[in-house]
């Protein structure tokens, strides 16, 4: 069976690693050059995963800002080399966003996601938590 949707909930606010979180979210702490989350969602997209549902609170909206497409980016570097992996449109990935007003844990950031995987078989990932598969 393959699994094409994830859920990873990203509301936390962090605290155990302040001050460095005060002004930007745990999941976006740079690891070498790219954020944390990115090194999650390019595992899963290596494993099939083509749709991921962020589980969102207040002052993560860094994460969908890098998600998202950038027309402009993409115009100024044409070349698709220089976009490197963050070019998910032209991978066919897709991500959607449901907000968890006050933070009250993962299992209720997992029952957010009900209507998103519509029943079918999901990975949940955190995106603060680099896993990778062996080669």
């Amino acid at each position: 069976m393959s699994i094409n949707k994830a859920v990873l909930p990203v509301a936390g606010m962090g605290t155990r690693l302040l001050p460095a979180t005060k002004s930007q979210p745990k999941e976006m702490l740079p690891v070498g050059h790219k954020p944390v989350v990115q090194y999650v969602v390019e595992e899963m997209i290596d494993q099939g995963v083509d749709k991921f549902l962020f589980v969102t609170g207040r002052k993560k909206r860094s994460i969908e800002d890098h998600f998202d497409d950038d027309p402009e980016l993409e115009r100024r570097f044409r070349n698709k080399e220089e976009m490197g992996e963050v070019d998910y449109a032209a991978r066919g990935v897709d991500f959607f966003y449901v907000r968890q007003r006050r933070p009250q844990g993962n299992a209720d950031a997992v029952r957010l996601a009900t209507e998103f995987v519509a029943g079918e078989s999901f990975v949940v990932g955190f995106g603060d938590t680099i896993v990778t598969s062996s080669p």
